[in-house]
């Protein structure tokens, strides 16, 4: 089966997801009455491949509240008209979840300031203080 790619190193086997179509809820007539459109998409975070154990931790701690008690990932679609878009679309959010949650922000490394930067940032508070000082009241004489 096809890869869905998700990061530069990840991608998940298609043979991993579990799709399964209901009848959508609402308002629609005849047509949302008679086809199955909805789409709940299954993905098993702790049995996939496409993870190692750290990425597997980082998905299921940032996606807690979308991952059922056994590691399941579940997503439903239902915003369009067709069972395909329908799927495309729970395949597409899958792909930002997972590569928003796998993100790592890189560590800061502490820099310090210039020495043209500081004396900019000292000249600025003495205009500002001398600005404030010719403001004041002159002393009684």
């Amino acid at each position: 089966m096809a890869a869905i790619p998700v990061t530069r190193t990840v991608s998940i086997d298609e043979s991993e997801l579990q799709f399964s179509f209901a009848r959508s809820s609402g308002a629609g007539g005849q047509h949302v009455n008679t086809s199955s459109t909805k789409v709940e998409l299954r993905w098993d975070v702790t049995a996939t491949t496409a993870l190692d154990a750290e990425q597997k931790r980082l998905v299921l701690e940032r996606l807690g509240n979308r991952v059922t008690a056994d590691g399941v990932l579940l997503l439903t679609s239902s915003e369009h008209r067709s069972q395909a878009r329908n799927r495309a679309a729970a395949v597409a959010r899958l792909r930002a979840l997972l590569a928003d949650a796998l993100h790592v922000n890189p560590s800061r490394r502490p820099t310090r300031p210039t020495r043209a930067a500081r004396r900019r940032r000292l000249e600025a508070k003495r205009r500002r203080s001398e600005t404030k000082t010719l403001r004041r009241r002159p002393p009684p004489e």
